[in-house]
């Protein structure tokens, strides 16, 4: 992988659960002595890390909600489990699913996508593509 972000996050466990059990993300491997988990759901990957447990590289403050100005985008084949499974926690989107269309180059591209918070407040976008 080129990219793959680190998130500090404040439970390991919480994350996990939403993460794996809500999102459909899987355990690549993990050092549960460091608070670490290593996550991918299809070609998306990220790291998670508990702040206090092994290293941490702080830059400031640890506000709730984090990354603040980012949110994470992950495409998916279908919304609908992740939706079901959020309801089903009671876990509400942030943003409700909506269909938009990008222009990229010449083109307008599709997407359906919604947008949640983890439970460090941490953005995720999920989007699946809309047949043309």
């Amino acid at each position: 992988m080129s990219l793959v972000p680190e998130l500090l996050v404040t439970d390991l466990e919480a994350s996990l659960a939403f993460w794996c059990g809500l999102c459909g993300f899987t355990v690549a491997y993990e050092r549960r002595d460091e608070g670490f988990a290593y996550l991918t759901r299809g070609a998306a990957h990220v790291m998670l890390e508990q702040a206090g447990v092994g290293r941490n590289w702080l830059t400031g403050a640890l506000d709730h909600p984090r990354g603040r100005g980012v949110n994470f985008q992950i495409a998916v084949d279908d919304l609908d489990p992740i939706l079901a499974n959020l309801k089903a926690a009671k876990h509400k989107p942030f943003m409700a699913p909506e269909t938009r269309y990008y222009r990229v180059g010449d083109e307008d591209h599709g997407v359906r996508q919604f947008l949640v918070t983890d439970p460090d407040g941490y953005l995720l976008r999920f989007q699946q593509p809309v047949p043309r």
